[in-house]
């Protein structure tokens, strides 16, 4: 039976994308002169050239200000835990429409009377292919469509941890898959409008096996599994380039995801079958774009998490660099 939230993002997926395909895109040569960072939160597609090879460090600091409870109200947070991360895509274009991409991810956390990280931590390792299966025609109104395909490696430390803070993974190999949409339209004035419309799913392949403190939420002497519920992720986002350098972002997402399941015994010996409780949120990201040329650019923005239920309410300031080789 599909889930309702899962029912709902399917149908604001697809409603947004028919959208798409129906703009205006005359001025297809003035678009082309448009140079593009790329937003905060959406995927972009596969490389246009075999060869190519784009690097994407970002930058984000993340700031709880307060909780959603099962009903969706809000409550302050105390006390709150606060993280540094850096996410670098890697990206290789194997063919003009297939590439091959990866994140590397390191971050430091820390929470009053929790304590902090021993040191940066490394995360799970996702890899990805990205298939572009449908070029844009602008005389035939139809969008630039990409799959992606790729495993979540479960390469953060997440069992036997010394502090929670230093947990930065799940344990398990997570298959993940997307769709995404981009199309590019000339409003009044010949300024550019990049439109993206994005769909993902994860699904853990693998349970973790779990012993002590973990990123599970368990405390010492317990022993036992654990697998992340399936998640996932549908958004949308718009880019308006004010001249050729300068560009306007902003992303608009839901994230949903199940409870993880929970096995084992805890210190005592009592037994733990418990299933956590289902989350979702939505965020909007505005960011700015700065773009040196074609190849070299900077965005600057932040994220932030104004609406869900069981889940944090966050504000995350980032930045991000893009460069192509």
């Amino acid at each position: 039976m599909v889930r309702p939230s899962l029912h709902r993002c399917c149908h604001f997926f697809y409603a947004v994308l028919a959208g798409s395909s129906l703009a205006n895109l005359s001025g297809h040569a003035a678009q082309a002169d448009q140079w593009y960072t790329g937003s905060l939160v959406s995927p972009s597609g596969a490389k246009n050239h075999a060869g190519d090879m784009g690097i994407e460090p970002y930058y984000s600091y993340s700031q709880p200000v307060g909780s959603f409870a099962s009903n969706g109200s809000s409550h302050p947070l105390h006390p709150r835990q606060q993280s540094f991360s850096n996410s670098t895509l890697w990206k290789y274009g194997i063919t003009d429409d297939l590439s091959v991409q990866a994140h590397t991810v390191v971050g430091y956390g820390w929470k009053h009377a929790a304590g902090h990280a021993h040191g940066p931590q490394f995360g799970d390792f996702p890899v990805d292919l990205i298939w572009r299966f449908l070029h844009p025609n602008p005389k035939r109104f139809i969008p630039d469509l990409n799959l992606f395909a790729g495993v979540v490696m479960p390469t953060g430390a997440y069992s036997h941890l010394r502090s929670a803070q230093d947990g930065n993974g799940t344990g398990a190999y997570v298959f993940r898959f997307a769709i995404t949409s981009q199309s590019t339209y000339t409003l009044p004035g010949n300024h550019a409008l990049r439109l993206r419309v994005w769909n993902w799913w994860r699904r853990a392949l693998t349970s973790a096996r779990l012993r002590d403190v973990t990123t599970y939420g368990t405390a010492a002497g317990f022993r036992g599994t654990g697998r992340p519920g399936m998640s996932g992720q549908t958004g949308f986002s718009l880019e308006y380039g004010i001249n050729q350098r300068w560009v306007l972002a902003m992303d608009l997402a839901r994230d949903w995801g199940n409870g993880s399941h929970l096995k084992g015994w805890n210190a005592a010996g009592a037994r733990i079958n418990k299933i956590s409780a289902a989350s979702t949120d939505w965020q909007i990201a505005p960011a700015v774009e700065y773009n040196w040329n074609p190849r070299w650019g900077v965005i600057v923005g932040a994220a932030v998490y104004y609406a869900g239920h069981d889940t944090g309410i966050k504000i995350a300031p980032q930045f991000a660099v893009n460069t192509v080789f």
